[in-house]
């Protein structure tokens, strides 16, 4: 018995050790990758900056005429995406002219139907107010809402 453990001690030594050496090397790539990682983050802000203007110093003319080229075709992009956004923005607003014009018609056709038939019924009493109203007053002081072609007018009160 004392064999078998001793037997089954050294192969599992033997498998420990490749497992320590593949978990060793992960470390080491992980570490090399985050290196690697710090590395290009800085030299991403380093190019945020100089996009942004600073620390432009120690630039050559070639690295500030290619940040030129960058900067021209970046504002390019964004005017493009404007006028974009600005026709989007002309369309929508078209077909909602539309939809109101349309509303509007309606509306218009509903009120000249409704005007039609209170002027069929209401000129008979309109007339005979008008005129049996004007002998009352010469001046008006009220405020009066409706058509200008009949008024009620009012005795005027001392």
């Amino acid at each position: 018995m004392q064999e078998i453990i001793e037997r089954y001690k050294r192969h599992t030594k033997d498998k420990v050790q490749p497992e320590n050496q593949v978990g060793e090397q992960n470390l080491q790539h992980m570490q090399h990758e985050a290196a690697s990682l710090m590395k290009k983050i800085e030299l991403l802000e380093e190019s945020k900056r100089k996009l942004l203007g600073e620390g432009l110093q120690s630039c050559t003319l070639g690295e500030l005429q290619q940040i030129e080229k960058q900067l021209e075709r970046s504002v390019s992009t964004i005017r493009a995406r404007k006028i974009q956004v600005f026709k989007e923005q002309i369309e929508r607003l078209k077909e909602k002219e539309k939809i109101l014009a349309s509303e509007n018609a309606i509306l218009r056709e509903k009120f000249g139907d409704l005007q039609q038939r209170q002027g069929s019924s209401g000129e008979k009493e309109g007339e005979a107010l008008c005129t049996e109203s004007s002998e009352k007053s010469d001046v008006e002081t009220e405020l009066f809402i409706g058509p200008p072609e009949c008024r009620i007018r009012r005795p005027l009160q001392n």
